[in-house]
């Protein structure tokens, strides 16, 4: 098994660095992508504004676009797929919403809802045994949390009074990729891992802050997105200044997870700008976009090489498989390919 393991890491690697360009598999006018989650090779579902979700069964060489019955104004900043039916969308500004599809798109239940002014989430996670967790902007400078543990059929706020996730005036989240939250374990010792940005730029895990060596300040700067390695070994966090793209300074932060320390890693060679979303495909091999382009880095997120100047809101790798997809602005949907 360990030689397999290897094997594949070495696969993947070797098919990351002789990656020649992006291959855009579909496109569609005016939609804006930000969420994006695939289960296999084969299964992929994305989702972005006008009510719009899409999904391949085939890896990408047919896609069907669902508008969401009822929901057709409504901005879908984030979607995890479960299966080629199953799948879950966070419809983020007021009212906030969670629907569910369990019939490939064709109905949506409205799971979860809130109303209160101010309400926008920004991003969820889950871990292969249904446990899930969502995460919106600050309200009386609380930051919003629900949880489940049923795939998102049912989902628990953390009582105001339970609640010690407070934001200093002018933090909160991006709704950029839908990945500024990790989380992983299980149900009964779950490990969440959030990012802020705004006037302050923080990582929270399970609720302990620390600062990062990211931009910070204004309402454009911060970190956008976190990703854990699977061996929960390092921490990787992308963000910048989204006005100003191609600005390289303090736009990633690197951690080494040392039992209960973090440890800053020795960044040496930045992507090159502003970046929405990072990935770890393997322990080592990275991938990262932004408006700016796409980077990938071989060594644990520590030199970063451009691969492309296209312009993508999120990528992500295969739950059970290798493919890389990404997705952005126009509808775009595509795969790194060699």
């Amino acid at each position: 098994m360990k030689n397999l393991a290897l094997f594949a890491a070495f696969f993947l690697c070797v098919f990351v660095c002789k990656a020649q360009h992006i291959k855009v598999l579909t496109s569609k006018d005016k939609i804006s992508l930000r969420g994006l989650s695939a289960v296999d090779d084969n299964v992929i579902w994305v989702s972005g504004n006008n009510g719009q979700v899409a999904r391949s069964t085939d890896g990408g060489k047919n896609f069907e676009w669902i508008t969401v019955k009822n929901y057709e104004t409504r901005d879908f900043r984030d979607i995890e797929a479960f299966d080629a039916n199953t799948a879950v969308i966070i419809a983020v500004d007021t009212p906030a919403l969670i629907l569910k599809t369990k019939d490939g798109g064709k109905s949506w239940a409205q799971v979860f809802r809130d109303d209160r002014p101010g309400m926008f989430l920004d991003a969820m996670d889950f871990t292969e045994d249904g446990s899930g967790v969502v995460i919106g902007d600050p309200i009386n400078n609380k930051l919003f949390i629900a949880m489940t543990t049923d795939y998102g059929d049912k989902w628990l706020p953390l009582k105001e009074a339970d609640n010690e996730y407070t934001a200093a005036d002018g933090e909160a989240f991006f709704a950029s990729s839908g990945t500024n939250i990790k989380m992983m374990g299980n149900k009964n010792q779950p490990f969440i891992y959030f990012v802020t940005g705004g006037t302050d730029s923080r990582l929270f895990v399970n609720g302990s802050p620390a600062g990062l060596n990211i931009i910070h300040g204004k309402g454009s700067e911060g970190a956008n997105s976190v990703d854990v390695d699977p061996a929960m070994k390092k921490i990787a966090i992308v963000g910048g200044d989204y006005a100003n793209d191609t600005l390289k300074k303090n736009n990633i932060d690197v951690f080494t997870i040392d039992g209960e320390r973090l440890l800053h890693a020795p960044v040496q060679t930045p992507p090159h700008g502003y970046r929405s979303c990072v990935a770890f495909l393997t322990s080592n091999v990275l991938i990262t976009c932004g408006t700016s382009g796409v980077d990938v880095s071989m060594d644990g997120g520590l030199n970063w090489k451009l691969i492309s100047n296209e312009s993508f809101h999120v990528c992500t790798k295969a739950k059970k498989g290798k493919a890389v997809f990404l997705a952005g602005k126009d509808g775009r949907i595509a795969k790194v390919v060699n």
